[in-house]
């Protein structure tokens, strides 16, 4: 999501509170050290973490780097995540549990082709074809990671491949009982291969159509 940056400090600072004319005690306030992170800051923070990483990658960035794209001090990054790695792990962590609704087009094949439009989307973007590659590779050296990505990859498709093939069992589509995680191989697998791994030129019109066609009658046959 792209945010409005900000050059405002994090919080601002409490002025003195004078004494009541009626001689009660002045109300406490709250220390400044307990005052609550804004939330436009943080965004703007996230929006540079993808910014710095698709720039950068990971071994490359910095907090400093971040916090300049963010428009704001280190110590407001420093104030939410005590390092990158934390920043990382708990910002690719979150995409697990974004997730898509499930396409309900009333079929199975339709249903199918409206994930892999939107998902084709989703991995041409400039930004994810350069972070996704990068925290793969740094996946292979940090087991954190390396689980966190296989968390937000996995489960983020799972929930959504899980809620195409219950509404094609429902619908008489896919029997009762049919393999999920297979199901979810052959769903997932073909289009991440040509846009992750592969990384060809654009897909060929008719190729996504032709994709949900086969996939359908794959899942049909298990």
């Amino acid at each position: 999501m792209l945010v409005r940056m900000t050059t405002n400090a994090d919080t601002a600072a409490s002025a003195a509170t004078p004494a009541p004319a009626d001689g009660k005690a002045p109300r406490r306030r709250a220390p400044a050290g307990a005052a609550v992170l804004r939330e436009d800051v943080t965004e703007a923070i996230r929006a540079a973490v993808f910014e710095e990483l698709a720039a950068v990658g990971y071994a490359r960035m910095s907090i400093e780097g971040i916090a300049r794209r963010a428009g704001v001090g280190k110590t407001a990054v420093y104030r939410r995540w005590r390092s990158k790695r934390h920043l990382v792990l708990d910002l690719v962590s979150a995409i697990a549990v974004q997730g898509l609704p499930a396409p309900d087009t009333g079929s199975l094949e339709g249903d199918l082709r409206l994930l892999y439009e939107v998902t084709s989307r989703a991995l041409r973007h400039p930004v994810a074809g350069q972070i996704i590659p990068d925290l793969q590779a740094e996946a292979a050296r940090n087991p954190e990671i390396a689980e966190a990505l296989q968390k937000a990859l996995r489960e983020g498709q799972q929930g959504v491949a899980s809620g195409i093939v219950a509404a094609a069992t429902a619908r008489g589509e896919v029997r009762e009982g049919a393999d999920l995680d297979l199901a979810l191989d052959l769903m997932s697998g073909p289009l991440y291969w040509r846009a992750v791994v592969v990384r060809g030129p654009k897909l060929p019109k008719p190729y996504l159509a032709t994709l949900a066609r086969t996939t359908a009658a794959a899942l049909k046959a298990l």
